[in-house]
């Protein structure tokens, strides 16, 4: 049991408790220990953590995070350098400007440092504006400059976001492949196996073996070599057709489905193939 997974059953049974607690009780002459008790059900909040069970969200955004922490760090500290700055012109320029109920908007640097948050978040409560012009010239510079380097992060995550989901499905489709060309390879090395002279440059041609006896003149004596090796170099193209055909079978019934049409037509289709085959490497040979 992990430590998550402990502190989730602990506050599950917090939560269970005081329930059963506030049920119990009411509200009759019991309403301080009531709301006391109803304040722990912030843990039943905490239960919508359970969607992500195995955390591949959290994964996902701190490995992005991770992976661009070179340019968020220099987008914020731009930006930050730019509140900072900007927030301190602008009390140099409002702090001895009085507002229309007497007071200063801008009263102390923090109050210029609230109007600067407040105008690089685009929210824009309005309750503090610059008066002069010189306060208005800086604002304006202020907004051009430092939201545009504060909307950058936004724009980072969105597309390490991005390249990680393709990341992702690309290494789905690799892993789906890998069985396949496992069988495909295991296969070609049982047919070396069981034939030392078989050789094949590419698994996606027929490779039928060469008659070393061919121009014999006739003699009778090699004559038998030259049938063995026509049917060696026979079975050697249809077991490696057969091998084709069985890795085709595999990547599309069973990694790519197409429904009834192809788990009931490629046996049949494999069986003609493999004729076929016979038939033109006896041609060949003949």
């Amino acid at each position: 049991m992990t430590i998550c997974h402990f502190f989730s059953v602990v506050a599950d049974l917090i939560v269970v408790v005081a329930s059963m607690v506030v049920l119990s009780v009411g509200s009759n002459g019991q309403v301080f220990a009531t709301s006391a008790i109803r304040g722990i059900r912030f843990l039943q909040i905490l239960r919508m953590l359970h969607v992500d069970r195995q955390g591949g969200t959290w994964r996902l955004l701190g490995s992005v995070v991770f992976i661009h922490r070179q340019e968020l760090i220099t987008t914020l500290y731009i930006g930050f350098l730019g509140l900072i700055f900007s927030s301190y012109f602008v009390y140099l320029a409002e702090k001895d400007v009085l507002g229309p109920d007497g007071k200063a908007d801008f009263a102390s640097y923090a109050d210029a440092l609230w109007w600067g948050v407040i105008t690089v978040t685009t929210i824009g409560y309005g309750d503090t504006v610059p008066q002069t012009w010189m306060g208005k010239i800086v604002a304006s510079c202020f907004s051009v400059f430092a939201i545009s380097f504060f909307a950058l992060p936004a724009g980072i995550l969105g597309s390490g976001f991005a390249l990680k989901v393709q990341q992702k499905q690309r290494q789905k489709h690799f892993n789906r492949q890998i069985p396949a060309a496992a069988m495909l390879i295991q296969c070609l090395w049982r047919c070396y196996a069981a034939d030392k002279s078989f050789h094949s440059d590419a698994t996606w041609q027929i490779y039928v073996k060469s008659n070393d006896n061919g121009n014999n003149n006739g003699n009778s004596s090699t004559a038998l070599p030259s049938q063995l090796g026509k049917v060696s170099a026979m079975f050697s193209g249809v077991r490696l057709y057969v091998l084709v055909v069985l890795s085709w079978h595999l990547l599309h019934i069973r990694y790519i489905p197409l429904g009834w049409f192809c788990v009931v037509f490629p046996l049949p289709i494999a069986v003609g193939l493999v004729f076929v085959s016979v038939f033109s490497s006896y041609l060949v040979m003949f």
